[in-house]
């Protein structure tokens, strides 16, 4: 498809619907992740940072902040793009959206790119909120809001394909329940992974998102378990698999065209 080509104008529709629904719901939207960051630091700023003033040189605090915004950031990605995406479905509506005027590139795009927009003003909200708990000072701004961008466009991918997988909305709720989240918690968002003993330090490196999670966190204080340039390595690898796979399900219609 040539540049000329390119859908703009159905790409922007999509766009816009999903965001006005996240629009309709903005002060709760927002108020979750506000309330939830400061139950975080009131509970383990009290209950662990007073025992655990430092982490590799990083104030405990602050050390936790780029956990917090994972943790939040891999939930609402997938939610976003799986709900939306299962919408149609749901209603029937998704074979007006098969017959309409997109390419499979153009509606992934609508559907991912404003999933992942919803999901990183959350993570930016987070991030917000942090600041009013702890100094907060990062070493690579821009690579930070560029890995950032990565990370959720990788699970809004993800989300998509969850949102098509799943026969019901209950289902929609399996992975990041059963799956993401306790892999999060595991995953050195509140604690360095130096700090288990063997073999568990070697089992959690089996862990992807743990990878995902240092190589935020090494944006941020140019320090981490895990060098920088595997964690991006294996982060890129994880959003070609997302798009690969969404690729395949339009390739071969699974669960869209019948």
């Amino acid at each position: 498809m040539s540049a000329s080509a390119f859908n703009h104008r159905g790409v922007l529709a999509i766009y816009m619907f999903e965001l006005h629904r996240f629009f309709r719901t903005l002060w709760t939207g927002l108020a979750v992740p506000v309330i939830t960051t400061s139950l975080y630091f009131i509970v383990f700023g009290s209950a662990i940072g007073s025992r655990m003033t430092e982490i590799g040189g990083v104030p405990y605090g602050a050390f936790i902040v780029p956990g917090l915004m994972m943790l939040s950031l891999f939930t609402e990605s997938i939610f976003n793009a799986s709900f939306g995406i299962h919408m149609p479905k749901f209603t029937g509506t998704i074979y007006e959206l098969l017959s309409a005027p997109l390419s499979a590139f153009e509606t992934v795009l609508g559907y991912v790119g404003a999933a992942a927009t919803k999901s990183t003003i959350v993570a930016l909200v987070i991030l917000a909120t942090a600041h009013l708990f702890v100094d907060i000072r990062i070493a690579h701004p821009v690579l930070m809001l560029a890995y950032l961008l990565l990370i959720a466009a990788t699970f809004c991918l993800l989300g998509f394909i969850i949102g098509v997988w799943a026969k019901g909305f209950e289902q929609l709720q399996i992975i990041p329940l059963l799956v993401i989240t306790p892999l999060t918690f595991l995953g050195g968002a509140f604690y360095s992974i130096d700090m288990l003993a063997e073999p568990w330090r070697t089992v959690t490196l089996f862990n992807p998102i743990v990878y995902l999670i240092n190589g935020f966190r090494w944006t941020f204080y140019g320090t981490a378990d895990v060098a920088f340039g595997v964690s991006f390595g294996i982060t890129a690898g994880l959003f070609c698999l997302c798009l690969a796979a969404v690729w395949w399900i339009f390739k071969t219609g699974y669960r869209l065209k019948n």
